[in-house]
């Protein structure tokens, strides 16, 4: 390869990060990528000696992160690519979920990315150069009962995405947020989290996303290797993408939420005009 680059990626044991890590390899980069058991960071050392290389890391350590990133600095001269990818699904209504539950919802998807961002751009900003990649989802474009608190922590990731890039566009750094709609990975499945007590009250709402998610688990259109391939491509291309939603069914839903917002926009449009000072004043 041409141009070999180090990525950092996090959560690599299964899903998106590890396709992504996997094909990252087979193109020539070296992978750093973040596991949580011995046994894992073992298996993917193994997968391509002196290209894939494992690393112990729980996202939510913010002392780790520095520490994992420094030293991933120190041995390989830089890290040219982050994708924050780690990061899990809290199934539940607003109401039916914990305040703890809710706190490490956004300690995992959201204070985790922004650790390791913050832990990269020093370098990024020394060498002028780098790419940052978030995975959000279409549940941070859009939001669904049931999964409120994830869908909140996805948007908070996306809005921070979009200031990011603004902030470091001039430093040759570029930012990517890539934004998955239902894919048969392990969400829905081994990885989401369900709160303890539901309420009958939310059984048409948020009782009916708990039994769709279930019915459907195993069976999403999307395919992890295809949307790794399509990672790797937006990373490589002159002028990669801000914001890439992924799938049809992602597609799909995010131009018709997009399609609403715009109707109702437009709808009330004179109410919303109107809450400015008279001209003049």
């Amino acid at each position: 390869m041409s141009n070999p680059q180090t990525w950092f990626i996090t959560g690599i044991s299964s899903g998106f990060g590890s396709e992504l890590a996997r094909q990252a390899v087979a193109a020539g980069h070296r992978v750093v990528g973040t596991v949580r058991s011995e046994a894992q960071r073992a298996a993917f050392d193994a997968l391509a000696p002196g290209l894939s290389h494992g690393a112990l890391l729980d996202v939510t350590d913010e002392a780790a992160a520095r520490r994992v990133v420094a030293e991933t600095v120190a041995r390989f001269g830089a890290v040219d690519v982050l994708v924050n990818n780690a990061g899990y699904g809290l199934e539940g209504a607003v109401e039916e979920s914990s305040m703890a539950q809710a706190r490490h919802q956004f300690d995992v998807n959201f204070f985790g990315a922004l650790a390791l961002i913050q832990a990269v751009l020093p370098g990024m900003r020394g060498r002028r150069s780098g790419h940052i990649v978030n995975i959000t989802s279409t549940g941070g474009l859009l939001a669904f009962p049931g999964i409120g608190i994830y869908n909140a922590s996805k948007h908070a990731l996306e809005g921070l995405t979009d200031a990011l890039r603004q902030e470091v566009a001039h430093l040759g750094i570029r930012v990517t947020a890539i934004e998955p709609g239902p894919f048969r990975t392990r969400w829905a499945g081994g990885s989401m989290v369900h709160v303890e007590t539901t309420l009958d009250d939310y059984r048409p709402s948020a009782g009916a996303m708990r039994a769709s998610l279930a019915e459907r688990n195993g069976r999403q259109p999307g395919d992890p290797a295809r949307a790794a391939a399509t990672i790797l491509r937006a990373v490589a291309a002159g002028e990669p993408p801000r914001r890439l939603v992924l799938g049809q069914a992602g597609f799909k839903q995010v131009g018709e939420n997009l399609a609403a917002r715009q109707a109702e926009l437009v709808r009330w449009a004179d109410v919303s005009l109107g809450a400015d000072f008279p001209a003049g004043e």
